[in-house]
């Protein structure tokens, strides 16, 4: 069973596994935001860390 898209959170990563898949909508109630640096000053340093590779 598909779970339903969260329209609060758009997703264009088609090979996470809670990607929506027939729509540009990430599944989960609510994602983990953080970074890789220790200063992040560009959208670059961030990252979804709610990600799981969808295999």
């Amino acid at each position: 069973m598909a779970e339903k898209k969260n329209t609060s959170i758009a997703c264009t990563v088609n090979n996470c596994s809670y990607h929506a898949q027939t729509e540009n909508y990430c599944t989960l109630s609510k994602i983990q935001v953080g970074t890789h640096e220790s200063d992040p000053t560009k959208v670059e340093c961030t990252d979804c860390q709610s990600f799981k590779y969808k295999m």
